[in-house]
């Protein structure tokens, strides 16, 4: 199955993300020049637009990539092809912040909170994405939120469940982009993530919850988010297995 190998966390290239794609996987590596001198916003919008306009004319619209920003240029992809995708995302951390609440400042704990049309003026809007409401967005597991998050998704339509409850939920409607960030897993079983939250389900677990959500035919895309440092050791190979299983 082709991919698009998105070689990014945020604006920085780390080619080091290959060394866990299984052997022979067939890629179309997508890379951006990006603005010298620009702010950051200024660097992702260049990367999103083009991860948006590949998206919009793939085939096979598997990416795998470096975090779970990528998904906002997918959806706006998609959109550019004439899909409308609810969007359901596997994450440990709920990715919800603003600016307004960040403590560390980290812009992927930003991501579903840009795709849902927060600060359109800083991608959405640059990208043309139309925001879903937030009735089709699920977000499952995020065992990891700050008090702001909880507070947010309290009084928000988005469905907060658990791994173990997808399949048992009913999914929006139409299209699906299916955003699965690695750290979802239990850290014990997957090494070297940046931002690990203790517990959280299997390898096994975490992979019936992808098939349960692809075995609906409504699925348009996938990020792959491999949210682990790839400078740090994978010894026994984990990174490696689950990817291959993914893409299997």
């Amino acid at each position: 199955m082709p991919i698009l190998f998105v070689p990014y966390h945020l604006d920085e290239y780390q080619a080091e993300l290959r060394a866990a794609l299984p052997p022979g996987t067939d890629t179309t590596e997508v890379t951006a020049q990006l603005p010298p001198g620009a702010d950051v916003w200024g660097r992702l919008t260049a990367l999103y637009e083009t991860v948006a306009r590949e998206v919009a004319h793939a085939d096979e619209k598997t990416v795998v990539s470096g975090d779970c920003t990528i998904s906002i240029a997918m959806a706006a992809g998609l959109q550019r092809a004439g899909l409308d995708p609810a969007i359901v995302w596997c994450d440990a951390h709920g990715d919800v912040q603003t600016l307004e609440t960040t403590s560390s400042g980290y812009l992927g704990g930003m991501a579903l909170r840009l795709l849902m049309g927060y600060r359109a003026d800083l991608l959405a809007g640059r990208l043309g994405l139309r925001p879903p409401s937030e009735d089709r967005v699920v977000l499952v597991d995020a065992r990891d939120l700050d008090p702001p998050e909880a507070e947010y998704l309290a009084s928000s339509r988005v469905r907060h469940v658990s791994v173990a409850d997808l399949p048992s939920i009913e999914l929006p409607s139409g299209p699906i982009l299916l955003n699965l960030d690695l750290d979802v897993i239990n850290p014990a079983e997957l090494p070297g993530l940046r931002y690990p939250a203790p517990g959280g389900p299997g390898i096994p677990a975490v992979l019936q919850a992808a098939r349960t959500v692809l075995a609906t035919g409504r699925v348009a895309a996938v990020n792959i988010a491999c949210t682990w440092d790839p400078s740090r050791p994978d010894p026994d190979g984990a990174r490696r297995r689950v990817l291959s299983e993914l893409l299997a």
